[in-house]
């Protein structure tokens, strides 16, 4: 499944190195990206060396080198962060700009200046975390989560990321949490609404941050754990890629009963060509949801 998958998205891998079907931005970029890091093949010298390089490359050129956005959104910020920490020290950057016109920054600084916006834009932000723009003052804990992990994936590598902008994140999740393990959307206070997404994401950051010990982190585990037959009606790849990570992180037993009915569900969606739904975010994210099986990425690690 996975093989196939990531002959597909080769296949629809434009020539600047990006995925321009449908949803596209340096955030699906990323997505794509980690899909391929995520394998197992060598990235400098595997059979998917090429289509890294090309992703890496159109990633990096991408970004305003003025603010470190990489636009249109906070979403892909915080998946373009997320994939191009992954990528640091993985992928040999002698051999990244080998062969092409124009040698962009290294990592190390593209990188730093992504860092630096979106601990500028929490700054800004009353309630110390994000939304879709980096100027906004206002923020959710969907956009929230792929920054924030975002940071931490850039702290994992190495990076230095301020311990106040994970601390504030956290504190935000936390006050959007319910006692029952329900996350509010917006707003900051409490919880509302059954979202597996949401709980999902709130789960995972807290884990990755390495504060299980947060009060509300056992009631969004338990709010998971006791729903793995869920199945999202919207999103649903969105959906699998949080919830495979945050039952990986927090109750190994279950993401396994979880992961082997996910495995019999994807094999039936995934058409013959490889992709599922016909799309590059979905066949990323699809994928992604399969990784855990593989643990090569860093931020997959317990």
């Amino acid at each position: 499944m996975y093989e196939r998958g990531l002959g597909w998205l080769v296949e629809k891998q434009g020539a600047d190195g990006g995925w321009n079907d449908g949803q596209s931005g340096p955030g699906v970029d990323g997505i794509c990206l980690m899909a391929f890091l995520a394998s197992g093949e060598d990235p400098n010298f595997g059979r998917w060396a090429t289509p890294i390089r090309k992703a890496v490359r159109k990633i990096i050129l991408t970004q305003n080198e003025t603010t470190g956005y990489f636009p249109s959104s906070m979403y892909h910020h915080g998946f373009a962060l997320l994939a191009l920490s992954e990528a640091y020290g993985a992928v040999d950057e002698e051999m990244l700009w080998r062969g092409t016109e124009k040698r962009g920054p290294s990592l190390a600084t593209v990188l730093e200046r992504a860092i630096g916006c979106a601990t500028t834009s929490q700054k800004k932000n009353r309630w110390k975390a994000w939304r879709y723009s980096p100027d906004a003052t206002d923020a959710d804990t969907s956009v929230s989560g792929a920054v924030l992990m975002g940071l931490l994936g850039a702290r994992n590598a190495g990076m230095e990321v301020p311990d106040t902008s994970i601390e504030g994140a956290i504190e935000y999740f936390g006050r959007s949490t319910g006692p029952d393990g329900s996350v509010a959307y917006s707003g900051g206070l409490g919880g509302m609404g059954a979202s597996m997404n949401r709980s999902s994401i709130a789960t995972l950051v807290v884990a990755v941050a390495k504060q299980k010990d947060e009060k509300k982190f056992a009631a969004t585990v338990k709010h998971i754990t006791t729903r793995l037959e869920h199945r999202e009606g919207s999103y649903p790849e969105y959906f699998r890629y949080y919830m495979a990570q945050a039952l990986f992180q927090s109750d190994y037993e279950a993401w396994k009963k979880w992961n082997a009915q996910t495995v019999r569900y994807l094999k039936t969606t995934q058409a013959d060509d490889g992709s599922f739904s016909n799309s590059s975010y979905s066949t990323g994210m699809s994928l992604l949801a399969l990784a855990l099986n593989y643990r090569f990425l860093p931020i997959y690690e317990r």
